[in-house]
Order: structure tokens, then sequence, then C-alpha cells
């Protein structure tokens, strides 16, 4: 098992990083603006006729205020769409089932869903959504979601590579950009490979099978592979049915799951490449790539040996301790387990087995994972922006201790943006622990629940975990699709992401007013070994202290209950 294990771990970051390489290049030119002239002189004609402000042949840029502004607008303007779309589907083209419109809450919490990034579902898609829904509705805003998040980075990025600026770029030509160049062909090439690997992918109406031992199902039909490729390439991992990646239709064999996780890790961990490229020095990507590498390879080995142990109550029906239940026997322990892990180090929320059956240690660790902010690669654009905030925490603390003023990139950390740090990485723990709170002493709330006592505990604190972390992931215990729930974690998805998006952009905006510090002897450096451990120690630091309490009444105290009894 030991040896399967980091084989399968070492083969996956390997040909991560090879693919993530190049890729990191092209993104820096997205970044950077170096663009083909001939693209340059179409934007512009484009923009043109659209009736944007233009400098020459580049659209005006924008501070960090009207930067925010355009990143708020055009998402609410978005949910609007998606709202408008699940609410009258019943009266919109491509729906072959007759399916009819969404309850309001149901419609509400979706269309937050999606536009976060987050993907929560509190219904099975198949028995639920038309294709239209499906295509026009979510797989739209899989690629606008995914493209917001990366626009905030490359703008923290500019912020970092810049002096004396005023501005951070045009967040219209950044999504733009990213949508067109970067998102859609990477979607094409990989649907391209799902449906040759067995994903479906057509407009059929659902088909009546008639099975062997004379019974018969309907087999669900539809533009699965489209919607499959931008559902991982873009952390959103809203599948096209209810069970997701373990359904044969959207991931029919062992290679297409593990293309499936490359292509959650694959833009992440390239913008990490980008990040170096664009401030001058590829050490400094390379560090954040060594912190989260190190964090990721130690999540996956605890959750593939808690998996292989098992739970000491299946001994005697099973004769084995592995604990297979509420896994595709097509994966098995290694596939399941580390796809659990990178689907929850990422804000994917994509799943290939059922999480409510792990084991309590291979349930916290990605639960865990996602309450450290999703940090460890993290979604497209938000996990390097939450790394990046870790990393101005860490200079803070370090320069405490020296008695120097804290600089990374050669810029000074002061209080204004130490202020902005602090309110980024506590929104989502105060979003968490209130939220499970509120579900916890409420009778709306409780009425979820329908697995008592620890477990109970943790089904809904995973659940809040994921919806403020933008994650979308869940265990499958708790009945989520009612009005309380659905309209609390909404309002958690939502201030959720833009809790954190809009200091990241206030610290965006400060730090690309600042003059570059010559280096000196004292000068810190945030590229070598010692930085990394003090990097891994913040994060580590701010987790235990956020979330221990809380997970010591969920899953510890069920694994505990389970190895003491047993």
């Amino acid at each position: 098992m030991a040896m399967n294990a980091f084989l399968l771990i070492g083969s996956f970051l390997l040909i991560l990083f090879l693919l993530a390489k190049p890729l990191g290049n092209i993104i820096a030119c997205l970044i950077e603006g170096d663009l083909p002239r001939y693209i340059l002189k179409t934007e512009s004609l484009l923009w043109r006729l659209a009736g944007a402000k233009q400098t020459g042949r580049e659209m005006a840029e924008m501070n960090y205020l009207q930067y925010a502004f355009a990143i708020l607008l055009f998402n609410l303007l978005g949910f609007v769409l998606l709202f408008t779309i699940l609410i009258f589907q019943g009266s919109l083209p491509l729906n072959p089932q007759k399916l009819a419109g969404m309850n309001w809450d149901l419609a509400f919490n979706t269309a937050i869903s999606f536009i976060t990034n987050t993907n929560w579902q509190a219904y099975s898609g198949e028995n639920t959504l038309s294709y239209f829904s499906q295509m026009v509705g979510l797989t739209v805003q899989n690629f606008l979601s995914a493209a917001t998040g990366i626009a905030v980075v490359f703008a923290l990025i500019r912020a970092f590579s810049r002096h004396n600026s005023k501005t951070l770029g045009n967040a219209w030509v950044d999504i733009a950009r990213i949508t067109l160049y970067l998102l859609l062909p990477l979607s094409v090439i990989f649907a391209l490979f799902f449906v040759g690997q067995g994903v479906i992918q057509n407009f059929s109406a659902y088909i009546l099978s008639n099975n062997l031992d004379s019974t018969s199902q309907l087999l669900p039909m539809g533009p699965v592979a489209s919607q499959e490729a931008i559902k991982l390439l873009g952390t959103n991992g809203g599948g096209f049915f209810g069970a997701n990646s373990s359904h044969p239709f959207e991931n029919p064999s062992a290679l297409s799951n593990f293309v499936q996780m490359l292509a959650i890790f694959l833009i992440p961990t390239s913008l990490c490449f980008a990040f170096g490229r664009t401030v001058g020095n590829n050490k400094q990507g390379h560090a954040l790539l060594w912190v989260m590498a190190i964090i990721f390879v130690i999540a996956a080995i605890v959750v593939i040996q808690a998996e292989y142990v098992g739970n000491p109550f299946l001994l005697d029906i099973t004769n084995s301790s592995i604990n297979m239940e509420g896994k595709e026997s097509r994966f098995g322990i290694l596939g399941s387990a580390l796809f659990a892990v990178v689907t929850t180090a990422a804000s994917c929320g994509a799943v290939n087995a059922m999480l409510d059956s792990f084991t309590a240690f291979g349930g916290m660790l990605p639960m865990w994972l996602m309450q450290i902010g999703e940090v460890v690669f993290g979604g497209v654009g938000s996990g390097l922006y939450g790394m990046l905030l870790f990393v101005l925490l860490a200079v803070f603390l370090a320069g405490l201790m020296i008695g120097r003023t804290p600089e990374y990139l050669g810029k000074k950390i002061e209080v204004r943006e130490m202020k902005m740090v602090a309110i980024a990485i506590l929104v989502t723990p105060t979003l968490v622990l209130i939220g499970t709170t509120i579900a916890l002493m409420t009778d709306a709330g409780r009425a979820g629940i329908f697995n008592p006592g620890t477990h109970g505990f943790s089904e809904v604190l995973y659940a809040f975990s994921s919806a403020a972390n933008n994650n979308g992931s869940a265990f499958a215990g708790l009945s989520a699709n009612t009005p309380f729930y659905n309209v609390l974690l909404a309002i958690a998805m939502f201030l959720g992401r833009f809790g954190v998006i809009f200091p990241v952009l206030a610290i965006a905006g400060s730090m690309a007013m600042k003059k570059p510090q010559a280096i000196s002897a004292a000068t810190l450096p945030t590229h070598g070994p010692l930085f990394i451990g003090l990097l891994i120690l913040t994060i580590l630091l701010i987790g235990a202290l956020t979330f221990v309490p809380a997970l010591a009444l969920g899953p510890i105290a069920e694994h505990l209950q389970t190895w003491l009894v047993a």
C-alpha cells in the first residue's frame, strides 16, 4: 500500500508540474498584456464597438475600488441571469424531460453557489435541471466565476510587480482574456479527452434501458463532457449528475479519474509559476509550490492511511479493515482518498466517493484543508491570493521577531495592509463557526441532521466549512434542501467569496503604490527553506487555533469513540 501510494502521489505531482510550467508562462503573458499584435488590434476594435473608454489601443485601467466594483457588478448580473433561468426553466427550450422550475429558495442557493465558484448542489442534477439550465446557466457561470477568481489574483500580482502605480489593470479586459484565451481552449481539449474516455455529450432524451434481469432503468443523457471540463479546470465542482465524479457517465475510467485530478490542480499550480515570472523572481513562485506540495502530501498520506486502517466495527462483517464503504471499486482506496484531498485542497468540491462514509480522520483532513482557506493549491485564483495573505502574515510575524519593518518583494508591509490581511483571514472562520452555531441552536437547523451525536455535528460543521470557503462538497447525512439551509448557506457562500476579495483588492491597491526598498543584509529571504518552514507553521497555527476546538467536538471525538469502544 505504502509503495503504491507514494508512486501515485509522486507521479501525480511530477506530471502536474511538467504541465503547469509552460502554462504558467502563458498566464504570465496574459497578466502583462504581452499578446500578439493582431489580438490586441482585434480587442481594441471590439472594445470600441462596445463603447468602452480607451487610452490609445488599450482599455483604461482601474484603481482597486473601480476593479472591485466591476467584479461585484459582473457577478451580481450573473446571479440575476442564473436565478431567472432556474425559476423559469420549465418554459425554456432544451428540456426534453419537461422539468419544472426550482423553488425560490433552492434557485437562490444555486445561483449564489455558482457565481461564487462554490457549486454547492442541494439537488440531483439529472432530476432537477434541464439541458438549457445546465448549459446556459451553470456551465456559463462555471467559466465566469473561475475567471473572476483569476482576475483578482492578476490584480494582486500586478500590485507586487508595479511601483508608484494607482491602477491594477482593467477587470473587463482581464475577465475576457482569461475566459477566451485560457479557460475556453483548455476546456475544449479536456472535453474532447473525456469524450474519448466515454463521458457522454448529447441532447438526447433519457433512454429506457432493459436490463438482463428483466428489469428496466432510465439512463440520463445530456451535454456532460462540456460541463465536466470546466467543472474541473475552474475548480467549480458542480456535477451534471447528482453522483458527480463517481458517475460512470462523468468519470468512466481510472485514467479519466487521474486526469480529472490533474485538471483540478493545473491552473492553480500554473498561477504560482506565473507569479514568480511576473514579479521577476521565479524562486518566489517555487517557494509557494513547496509549501503547497508539503502540506498536500502529508494530508494525502493521512487520509489514505485512515481509509486503509478503516473502521474496527467492520472487521467482523467484512473480514477486512479496509474501508470501501461509499467508494467506487473502479478507483479503490487510493483513487478515492487522493481525489478527496485534491478536491478539498482546491476549492473544487467534485467528489468520486461518499465523503460521509470516510473514517473520522479520513473525513477530518478534507474538512481541515477547507478550513485553512483552501490555500494548498486552492481554487483558480483564490488559492494563490489566499496563500499570499498568509505570506504577508508570516513576513509580518518574522519582522516582529527581528525588530525590523516587514517587507515582501521589496515593499514594506504596514498597518493598513495587516488590517486587511486580518479581515480577509478571519472572514471565513467567522462564517463557519457562527453558521454552525445557528444551525445547532435552531429547530430548523437540527431538523436536517439525520445522524445523531458527533457525526451529525461533523456534517453541519463540514457544510458551513464548504460553503464559506466556496468548496461545495458535503457530508451526505445532512438534509440541506430546506429554506433554512438554502438561505443560510447562500449567505455564507456570498460573504465567504466577496468578503475576502474586497480586502485582497484593497491590499493590491496599497501595494501597487509603494516604492521598492533596497535589499540589505537584514532583509528576510522569502524563498528559502527557513521561510518555507515559517509559512507552513503560520498556516498550521492559524488553522489549529481557529478550528481545533470545533474539530474536537466532531471528527476527533468520533475517532476516539470508535476506537475506544472497539
